[in-house]
């Protein structure tokens, strides 16, 4: 299997290393450097359809670049969209959902499906909209985080309560749902809803996801919008 490495300390490239006959899929213009040995080609992966469920889950390009070792074994560069850490996820016994832009790569035994979420889900979370990447096969998966990364580990009976910007990918088995800062926001009804999402973006507390039962959630130490808001205005939101 090809040998995911994540090299440098400030934003990492990923190092990857391939045997001849090996081959990787990645985003589109991820490939830095690469050697001889290898091919490069551009391809719509699962053809328009997913294609198009793809670029709607998760802002990705139509067109992947896989990568295959054909004239011998050889290594290659990628480098993510933006600047921050990279984390190597084994993907098999566990399935992961992804948050917008967090993919980079992943090897030939996976596949990146489009799994639909609540309209609860799609309207607040700011994840993928109706819909949302998720890992399938087997191998391993390539994520990136805008800012350093860490791995939370979600027990039962110990919810854990993250802002959507900072999520960056999840296990499936988790269950997953809109709150707000303010609580309550499973509870109470219509009107209470309503109210704590209200009361949350004008108090500047933000709107969240609760993640419950046993699993794995990867969050980024950066918040992607509110740095090109400062960027663009000079003001935090």
């Amino acid at each position: 299997m090809p040998v995911f490495t994540a090299t440098g300390d400030v934003d990492p490239f990923l190092h990857v290393s391939l045997r001849q006959g090996e081959k990787i899929y990645c985003e589109s213009d991820a490939m830095v450097m690469m050697e001889t040995a290898l091919d490069l080609r551009g391809r719509m992966t699962g053809g328009i359809g997913s294609a198009i469920m793809r670029r709607l889950a998760n802002g990705e390009s139509f067109f992947q670049q896989h990568i295959e070792a054909v004239r011998g074994d050889g290594d290659c560069l990628l480098s993510p969209m933006l600047p921050g850490a990279i984390q190597v996820v084994d993907v098999g016994a566990r399935q992961y959902l992804l948050n917008d832009g967090a993919f980079v790569a992943a090897t030939s035994g996976t596949e990146m499906k489009v799994r639909t979420q609540s309209l609860g889900n799609a309207l607040f979370a700011q994840s993928g909209g109706l819909f949302v990447m998720e890992t399938s096969g087997s191998g391993q998966v390539v994520v990136s985080g805008f800012g350093s990364m860490f791995q939370l580990d979600v027990e039962k009976g110990k919810d854990v309560v993250i802002d959507n910007s900072h999520v960056v990918c999840w296990d499936s088995s988790l269950h997953y749902e809109v709150s707000v800062t303010t609580g309550g926001a499973a509870g109470g009804g219509i009107g209470g809803f309503i109210g704590n999402i209200v009361n949350s973006v004008t108090s500047g507390e933000g709107i969240v996801l609760r993640f419950s039962g046993s699993g794995k959630v990867y969050v980024c130490s950066r918040n992607r919008d509110a740095f090109l808001k400062w960027t663009a205005t000079g003001k935090a939101s």
